[in-house]
């Protein structure tokens, strides 16, 4: 498996799909076509562990893919993964402008308030019809915090850590 650095997350598994163990993936690539073209890729459970597969086919099905992978036969296989990102080797990326990120080098930052107090785990950027969301997780504990300069201080991802401004519902 490759380092975080190396690998850029491309999708989510929703939940399996039919018989044959396709499952139905979202996409969390701003690149046009890059799902259609996936091969090599790693599966990353939130339980930590990971499968290095090969992707056999892909085809849309709605806003989302739906996606067979090597060595999933069944639903059965194929729900293990539920939930699970789709990881490819980074390559090269465009950089973006200051200020601007990549969804998948935010996922995993440690969020925290301006006063240092730990918020939670940035775990999913949510897209809604007002612009976008950052849902922060921990312990069981779901915050959401709009993503916009007005709440976001500073992202320092050599740390992997956030700063926002506090807000109520944030204390621990």
């Amino acid at each position: 498996m490759l380092d975080a650095s190396e690998t850029v997350t491309v999708g989510l598994i929703e939940r399996p799909f039919g018989v044959k163990g396709e499952v139905k993936v979202r996409s969390l690539s701003d690149v046009p076509g890059r799902l259609e073209t996936m091969t090599a890729v790693t599966l990353v459970a939130k339980n930590g562990n990971s499968l290095d597969t090969n992707v056999t086919s892909v085809r849309r099905a709605g806003r989302g893919f739906l996606v067979k992978f090597s060595g999933l036969t069944s639903p059965e296989e194929a729900g293990c993964w539920r939930g699970s990102l789709i990881q490819v080797a980074r390559g090269v990326v465009p950089t973006l402008p200051a200020g601007q990120y990549y969804e998948c080098d935010l996922v995993g930052l440690e969020v925290r308030t301006e006063q240092g107090q730990p918020i939670g785990v940035l775990e999913e950027v949510m897209e809604v019809p007002a612009g976008h969301v950052f849902v922060v997780r921990r312990e069981g504990k779901e915050i959401l915090i709009p993503a916009v300069k007005a709440w976001v201080i500073d992202v320092d991802l050599d740390k992997r850590r956030m700063t926002v401004h506090a807000m109520d519902g944030m204390d621990g």
